[in-house]
């Protein structure tokens, strides 16, 4: 077999991809290809026979699973074998697109039709604050976010408002907002993100004939970023794989960084004591960042208890030292990275190579003034999501309510939008139209009976940006023939599929949570500040340090030639837990003046 996509594999990652039946637990290191791995493990099945109807890869985010598609796809045209599978049948997405395939067959079970909506967190949060009007229960004594917050996660730990406490009057009114907002999703035939997820569960543990079914159809299961699946996304994985238990798992507990979100990194190390017959194999070979890169960042993370350790190593070249600079305050700190940009610039280094971290979005403000008092093309990477947009939002509101009529809070806010004599003409027209007119014909139709251009025209001023957003819509609805797959693709898209393109020509400018799965030649990482990281909201907490030490090390190891770290005021306890040897410090004081006394004591921290 000539052209075989595994050979350029470690032999770690060739077993991995070949490996036959049951448990796997692949921990790979940061930069040791994982994507490659999980890839060329899917082309394996298939090339062995596995029909692509009988295997699920399940991610966390579009983009990541886009990207596994066209990789298996790119196998499977360099074989040029004609008697390979088509894709089309491979499910290749992420928990809550797998939760929806499975609802949309068993919606019934969980009193909706098939043709259920997808509440997004603003409806979620308009429904709760209906129950709470409906119950007469004060906004400033139960926040809406907060109590939207709770139920999420009761949702996400598998708990109902059945089994909730009700102790104090405080407990027994959250089981009644809990019980209301429940009964507002059936009422409006539609479920919440979570629901995504849990309702699958119930369903599945409550009719065995169902999970057999499901068991039989899904013989291999494949989970990549398996660090980051809370409680709820492992139950479902558990009930699907516990029949055949080829259950493949990838990822990096190094880099579980997403706590905040339920995520939940003790499923990965516990594996082996869930799955006793697992097989677990280490990818530590890094291809991405110098050996100087890579020791630094792997004598951070060892400071960490709650690991399954690797010995991370790359064939890559010694690099240069780790450059530490220590500053009066964030303003010195900001001048001084663009100072930097600037040498990088005359030496020839490419400004889309470039990138600054930092913790939290705070942090960018001095850096943006810097950036822009030196002329230096930036960008911001994050944003409002594409959905998000108000002109979107309404339009999106139009075709959902035209397929699902019973969704209150989609014509709500197309009363709230138009006059009440166009509200009423709409609302009894597209429920009419819905079958008949392609999507593009219904959003068209929308524009036109609702005079939306003018409406826009009337309240806001960036109207170019507007039309083109609602081309784009237009143009990317004209793609999809099912109208349910449509909304059912764009309610699921997750924040990190919302990112703006990358400019090519602009330092990039993101916190670390954004930038995981990224790589960049210079990675500066500015406020590495005691109370910053570790934030000051972790400190009561050793594994709430340890998940800060996790983002340290997802930082450095962002980088592939050059890492640059600088702080202001207290130091973090972090800086200390890098090897001297691999650093070369330098004290800039408030004139501009260096100094290489990494022992100062005004700023070692022990």
């Amino acid at each position: 077999m000539t052209n075989r996509p595994w050979h350029n594999l470690s032999p770690a990652q060739q077993k991995a991809a070949e490996h036959l039946n049951g448990p796997l637990l692949i921990a790979a290191g940061a930069g040791s290809g994982k994507t490659l791995t999980l890839t060329s493990r899917l082309f394996h099945l298939l090339r062995s026979g596995i029909r692509p109807e009988q295997i699920i890869a399940i991610t966390f985010t579009n983009k990541a699973a886009q990207e596994m598609r066209n990789r298996v796809q790119f196998f499977l045209d360099t074989e040029q074998d004609t008697t390979l599978p088509k894709l089309d049948a491979l499910f290749i997405g992420t928990f809550h697109s797998l939760g929806a395939k499975i609802l949309k067959a068993e919606a019934s079970r969980v009193h909706r039709t098939a043709r259920f909506t997808i509440f997004d967190e603003d409806d979620a949060l308009s429904a709760l604050k209906k129950v709470l009007t409906a119950l007469n229960l004060p906004k400033d004594t139960y926040n809406p976010v907060k109590i939207l917050g709770r139920i999420s996660h009761c949702k996400n730990e598998l708990r109902t408002a059945r089994n909730l406490p009700t102790t104090t009057k405080m407990d027994q009114n959250f089981v009644s907002i809990f019980e209301g907002y429940e009964q507002f999703l059936r009422d409006n035939n539609a479920f919440d993100f979570d629901d995504l997820i849990t309702k699958v569960v119930w369903v599945l543990e409550q009719f065995p004939d169902r999970l057999a079914m499901y068991q039989q159809q899904w013989q291999h299961i494949l989970v990549d970023e398996f660090q980051d699946v809370n409680t709820s996304q492992y139950r479902v994985v558990k009930l699907l794989a516990h029949a055949h238990q080829n259950l493949f798992v990838i990822g990096d507990d190094a880099q579980s960084i997403y706590s905040f979100r339920g995520s939940d990194f003790r499923n990965f190390l516990n594996f082996e004591k869930d799955w006793p017959k697992a097989n677990v194999i280490l990818l530590e070979e890094n291809y991405r960042s110098t050996q100087t890169i890579i020791r630094a960042a792997s004598a951070l993370i060892a400071h960490n208890t709650l690991q399954k350790p690797k010995d991370l190593w790359t064939k890559n070249t010694e690099g240069a030292p780790l450059a530490v600079s220590a500053y009066t305050n964030d303003e010195a700190e900001a001048w001084g990275v663009t100072e930097k940009i600037r040498t990088l610039l005359r030496q020839g280094k490419k400004l889309g190579g470039i990138t600054i971290l930092y913790r939290t979005n705070a942090q960018s403000r001095a850096l943006e003034q810097a950036l822009i008092q030196d002329r230096i093309p930036y960008e911001i990477f994050g944003g409002l999501k594409f959905y998000a947009r108000k002109e979107i939002k309404d339009i999106v509101a139009g075709l959902r309510y035209a397929f699902n009529p019973q969704d209150l809070l989609s014509s709500e806010r197309i009363g709230k939008t138009f006059t009440k004599a166009v509200t009423q003409n709409i609302l009894t027209a597209l429920p009419r139209l819905a079958g008949n007119l392609t999507l593009p014909e219904l959003i068209q139709f929308f524009i036109e009976e609702t005079n939306y251009v003018a409406y826009l025209e009337r309240h806001y001023k960036n109207m170019p940006e507007r039309l083109e957003n609602i081309q784009e819509l237009i143009h990317f609805a004209g793609t999809f023939k099912d109208s349910q797959d449509f909304l059912e693709r764009i309610a699921l898209l997750s924040s990190s599929d919302g990112r703006p393109k990358l400019q090519k020509e602009a330092v990039k400018l993101m916190t670390i949570h954004m930038a995981k799965g990224l790589e960049f030649n210079q990675v500066f990482l500015v406020g590495v500040n005691e109370h910053l990281i570790p934030h000051e909201r972790s400190l009561l907490k050793n594994e709430d340090v340890e998940e800060e030490r996790r983002l340290m090390y997802v930082a450095m190891t962002r980088a592939k030639e050059n890492l640059y770290l600088s702080f202001f005021d207290l130091p973090s306890r972090f800086l200390g837990e890098l090897p001297p040897e691999l650093i070369e410090f330098t004290k800039v004081s408030s004139y501009g003046s260096e100094s290489k006394d990494w022992d100062d004591e005004a700023i070692y921290l022990d």
